[in-house]
């Protein structure tokens, strides 16, 4: 029998405390925040889910989700709320509300906020073979440039993709960033 994870509450929200099935409602869980890049709820503790990544993410206009870039494994994006902008293989595609976006390994990909007010992702990838030294990378692309959410250099490390941006700090949930 596969046991409960007691959720652990902190200053920034609940998280599991260890493996095990939880229930963890997205406004009391744990969100991280990195000016001009949204804010991102992970839903996990201090280690990752073993086999499936999954997380909501709220940008504002222009604010890109990640650097353009490509895994090796599948992910996928669902547009819950709001509009975004998808850079997929170089082009440029509007999404809005119940847009589904699947990235089959290797497709090389970003999400950035757009339209007038706020947009609402939840995403989910696979973690069979996007972690350690093969997990993917950063390519120069220029629609990604124009909205400032490319790389320079091609790169695999995460920290000099993300090098202009400040570390992700650890918040609460803000009233507003989910919709209803």
């Amino acid at each position: 029998m596969v046991p409960e994870s007691p959720l652990e509450s902190t200053e920034h929200g609940l998280v599991p405390e260890r493996e095990g099935w939880f229930v963890l409602n997205a406004r009391e869980a744990r969100w991280y925040q990195r000016e001009g890049r949204g804010a991102i709820c992970l839903f996990e503790g201090e280690s990752d889910f073993s086999q499936l990544g999954i997380n909501l993410s709220v940008l504002s206009p222009g604010e890109p989700m990640a650097m353009y870039h490509w895994e090796a494994d599948q992910e996928d994006f669902l547009v819950l709320a709001g509009e975004a902008l998808l850079i997929v293989e170089g082009e440029e595609r509007p999404l809005r509300q119940w847009d589904l976006v699947h990235c089959p390994p290797e497709t090389k990909h970003v999400i950035v906020g757009a339209g007038d007010a706020p947009c609402v992702l939840l995403s989910v990838g696979a973690r069979d073979r996007s972690t350690g030294p093969e997990w993917g990378g950063y390519t120069v692309d220029e629609a990604a440039l124009r909205h400032g959410a490319g790389v320079e250099q091609e790169t695999t490390k995460p920290e000099e993709a993300y090098a202009r941006f400040r570390r992700r700090e650890p918040t609460r949930y803000r009233e507003g960033w989910l919709p209803g």
